[in-house]
């Protein structure tokens, strides 16, 4: 009976050894795990992935900062530019994807995205109804740029003159944000209807809002199957469409992986890379960063140069083009990995990594991203260059990170059978082992008492 036991845990030692290494060569329950998520995530009408993908199903933060500019009159004289942030005036962004097409069989979808803010005064500074901003008149130097390059030139320069408008003007945080009717912007549009009597960063759904052709088309054209780029710039690789809106990722992202992403901000397609690993609430995310070299001064960032052979520097990008000729000029905040002299330039301006960074947590599992302060800023391309920087991030409510826990415990379990099934095999090894030597002792134990009794007789 002891010689039996002693050849079943060996002969299953062997066995479970054998068995976990080929698990782990052939990838069969990984495999398993990837084909199960491939399939549930294909948006198909109705199901959970597609009511996700339509509507977020995580509530999403906005935090708008200002730079207030606190000598106005000295900065007409030639001085340095003060300029003081205010700040944050917190939005719940509400994401929903509008227009669904299903197309060439069902294998393609396209919409259009819409996002809605709704303000949330517990998580902000003060009432942007009140808060008073000043700031650069950025529809004069709109319109100031426009009588530069278009037919408008002595209209505008004749409204310019007989309207006497400042460089400096001072508006509510709401005005600034969601628009005002302009007076400049509203004499033009008797002759020039496209050109909208509005103004606001994110009037009409729009970073800038200084025609009625805005940017929210961005979306349509992000989600169209038939156009695959832009002209905005002067490369045809520059000019790709690449990525996602970065509201959602594909599902079973490697850290390996350089993503794709085409944010609103930034009028281009950009790339982001791993960094660390890092957990949201528990959960296993991996940390992806905007990478200096974006909005780096390289030949590889040359079709971005507005116009052909214009680059300003390491750390801005000039995007007036697909502004409406607006003279924008985007940065990260506080100009963060930006040229020196831009920083230097201006008095308040302090980048830092912990607060002015860009970067994306995202679940290597599930399709959707959290915890993300994707900022940047924009820049009037003037000596002073008065900002705005959003702040965007996620927060995961307690019932869905528990279903997500429970996703990622179980497809942890699954993928980490093989190594359970080495486990037993060392272990009953061990205890084959054990009993091996157990029986040696037992053997040398009686040829001792045999030679023993030997002696005797």
């Amino acid at each position: 009976m002891g010689r039996c036991c002693f050849y079943t845990v060996g002969t299953l030692s062997l066995l479970l050894l054998v068995t976990s290494v080929a698990l782990l060569v052939a990838r069969v329950f990984q495999k398993a795990v990837d084909q199960t998520v491939q399939k549930n995530i294909v948006l198909r009408n109705g199901s959970e992935t597609f009511d996700s993908w339509r509507k977020a199903p995580l509530p999403v933060y906005a935090q708008f900062y200002f730079f207030n500019v606190t000598n106005p009159e000295e900065i007409l004289s030639g001085e340095t530019p003060q300029l003081e942030e205010v700040g944050p005036y917190t939005y719940r962004e509400l994401r929903n994807k509008m227009d669904i097409q299903f197309g060439d069989n069902g294998t393609t979808v396209s919409a259009v995205s819409k996002k809605t803010y709704i303000f949330d005064r517990n998580q902000s500074v003060g009432d942007p109804t009140t808060d008073l901003i000043r700031t650069l008149n950025i529809p004069v130097l709109t319109a100031m740029n426009w009588a530069q390059i278009h037919f408008l030139r002595e209209l505008i320069e004749a409204l310019l003159e007989a309207y006497q408008q400042t460089l400096f003007v001072t508006h509510t945080v709401d005005e600034l944000l969601w628009g005002y009717k302009d007076e400049i912007f509203s004499l033009i549009n008797i002759f020039k209807p496209d050109i909208s009597p509005y103004f606001g960063l994110f009037y009409g759904g729009t970073l800038f809002a200084g025609m009625k052709e805005g940017f929210l088309a961005i979306a349509s054209i992000r989600t169209d199957p038939g156009i695959r780029s832009l002209d905005w710039w002067t490369t045809d690789r520059c000019n790709m469409i690449n990525g996602t809106d970065g509201d959602s990722f594909h599902p079973l992202i490697s850290k390996d992986e350089v993503l794709y992403i085409f944010p609103s901000d930034f009028c281009r397609s950009v790339y982001i890379t791993f960094s660390d690993f890092d957990s949201v609430q528990g959960l296993p995310a991996f940390r992806y960063e905007v990478p200096k070299e974006i909005l780096a001064n390289t030949s590889e960032n040359a079709g971005f140069c507005i116009p052909k052979g214009n680059c300003l520097g390491s750390g801005v990008l000039n995007i007036s083009t697909c502004k409406n000729g607006a003279p924008i000029v985007i940065s990260f905040p506080h100009f963060y990995q930006a040229d020196e002299r831009f920083v230097s330039a201006i008095e308040g301006m302090h980048p830092n990594k912990e607060y002015h960074e860009s970067f994306v947590d995202i679940n290597p599992v599930s399709i959707i991203d959290w915890s993300y302060p994707k900022s940047s800023q924009e820049v009037p391309n003037q000596r002073l260059r008065q900002k705005i920087r959003r702040l965007c991030s996620v927060l995961i409510d307690k019932e869905t990170a528990g279903r997500l826990k429970t996703l990622v415990n179980t497809t942890l379990i699954i993928t980490n059978i093989p190594y359970i099934v080495m486990a037993l095999g060392v272990l009953f090894g061990l205890i084959f082992t054990w009993l091996a030597c157990k029986g040696q002792g037992s053997m040398d134990e009686v040829s001792s008492s045999w030679r023993n009794f030997s002696l005797t007789g």
